[in-house]
């Protein structure tokens, strides 16, 4: 779901490091230090996440993101992690890269805000019972990969009439990912649940 060098309009570029420069900021002042090795970890997950490749076509690929999971545990400070994740893959490995980092970071980081809702409301006492609470993991997991990719297709689409062919693939081919990573958040959040409820908030 990176998107490249060279590929934006120069005004799109200064947006996205305007609007997502400030979110990481915030993000980074709201860190609290206790929750530091926890958002480093998850950092670390997406860093090495980010690396398992899918080819889309039009010289594209999809590839897991976990941009949900990580919101659920983290809140705001998923903005944080993905920033610091998506930072040092675009400078040592021209991942992404330098002058898409903002728009970057918004297209995979703000869509984890919608994670972490998603998550409360599973821990709830409204979702106190086993299939109402499977199916908001469910969705805790696939819906910020649906609107991460949605923004990132709009992204591309603003970029001119040429992008539109790849912006689409790419929203389809994300299609399959958003149902995997659903299936990996209930999964792995049922059994934090089971073995150490406390990480997430819960009793």
């Amino acid at each position: 779901m990176h998107i490249a060098e060279g590929v934006l309009k120069p005004e799109i570029l200064v947006s996205g490091w305007a609007i997502g420069g400030a979110a990481l900021a915030y993000s980074f002042y709201k860190l609290q230090t206790s929750e530091i090795p926890k958002t480093a970890a998850l950092s670390a997950l997406f860093f090495l996440a980010s690396f398992v490749h899918i080819p889309i076509g039009f010289g594209a690929s999809a590839h897991l993101i976990l941009s949900g999971f990580i919101g659920a545990f983290l809140g705001h400070s998923a903005i944080a992690a993905i920033g610091s994740a998506l930072f040092l893959q675009g400078v040592l490995f021209s991942f992404g890269g330098v002058t898409t980092f903002g728009v970057n970071l918004c297209a995979l980081s703000f869509p984890a805000l919608l994670g972490f809702v998603l998550a409360r409301a599973a821990l709830s006492k409204f979702a106190a019972k086993p299939a109402p609470r499977r199916v908001l993991l469910f969705l805790a997991g696939a819906t910020p990969i649906f609107l991460g990719a949605f923004l990132l297709s709009i992204i591309l689409a603003l970029n001119g009439e040429g992008f539109i062919a790849p912006a689409a693939a790419a929203f389809g081919a994300h299609i399959v990912i958003a149902l995997a990573e659903g299936a990996i958040t209930l999964l792995a959040i049922e059994f934090i649940l089971r073995a150490r409820p406390a990480i997430l908030g819960a009793k």
